[in-house]
């Protein structure tokens, strides 16, 4: 559900910037295993992924591996982290610059984010996907789990289905410091409004009932006043010139 709606979220955003055709260098910065970095390898785009977990980045080699050889050539894997990418690319390098799922684990953000708009040439995208801070209180609440909700509403922390403690962020201070560091917020959606108390272990509903969910999700991502209290918050800069 999140890989689909944020796939048609970006591709959104790419297809108002650049013209139908353009190949575009992006960069999708911890990556896991690849979704994201193989559509758009196979929408004809050239595409590097770092990753540091070495368990993710066997994941997208291996599903790379299954592509056409044409496919293969546009993707680049590289070990390593995304507060780095000065160390690997020069500034102004990439069209597009993805960093999903991944904030909430570093402890500088600001830092990274900064470094991440430096590889975008003038009017590049960055991409953000972020946990929403300012929903916290939502999963818990609907699951009636109330002491947790109530505790939820005075932080910026919450336990991740991976069992983690980490960070969420709130979208005022994201645009705060998109506007800091010359890539301000261009658009923004929500991501998982109706569905994020369904567990990864679910198996998906019929085509139908799958179709108009993603439509409804899709719908009210981008809705106020949906959006706000989406799970996560998908949002995109563009690099001033």
């Amino acid at each position: 559900m999140r890989q689909e709606l944020v796939a048609r979220q970006l591709e959104e955003q790419i297809s108002s910037r650049y013209p139908v055709g353009q190949r575009l260098r992006v960069l999708d910065v911890g990556m896991g295993q690849g979704t994201q970095a193989l559509r758009l390898a196979r929408a004809g785009h050239t595409v590097t992924g770092v990753e540091s977990d070495p368990v993710m980045l066997k994941a997208a080699r291996d599903a790379l591996v299954g592509e056409p050889a044409g496919i293969r050539e546009r993707v680049r894997l590289i070990e390593g982290d995304g507060r780095d990418t000065g160390v690997h690319f020069l500034p102004g390098s990439f069209d597009v610059v993805l960093c999903h799922g991944v904030l909430m684990y570093v402890a500088d953000a600001d830092a990274m984010l900064a470094g991440l708009a430096r590889m975008l040439a003038p009017g590049g995208l960055l991409s953000l996907l972020v946990r929403n801070g300012d929903a916290l209180a939502m999963r818990p609440g609907l699951a009636g789990d109330w002491p947790a909700a109530r505790a939820a509403f005075d932080t910026d922390t919450y336990t991740n289905r991976l069992g983690l403690t980490v960070r969420a962020d709130r979208l005022a201070a994201l645009t705060e410091t998109l506007e800091g560091i010359n890539a301000p917020l261009h658009a923004w959606y929500g991501v998982r409004v109706f569905t994020d108390n369904v567990g990864n272990d679910v198996e998906l509903p019929p085509a139908e009932e799958l179709h108009q969910l993603l439509a409804v999700e899709e719908r009210a991502g981008r809705a106020d006043p949906y959006r706000r209290v989406a799970a996560l918050l998908h949002l995109c800069g563009v690099r001033r010139a």
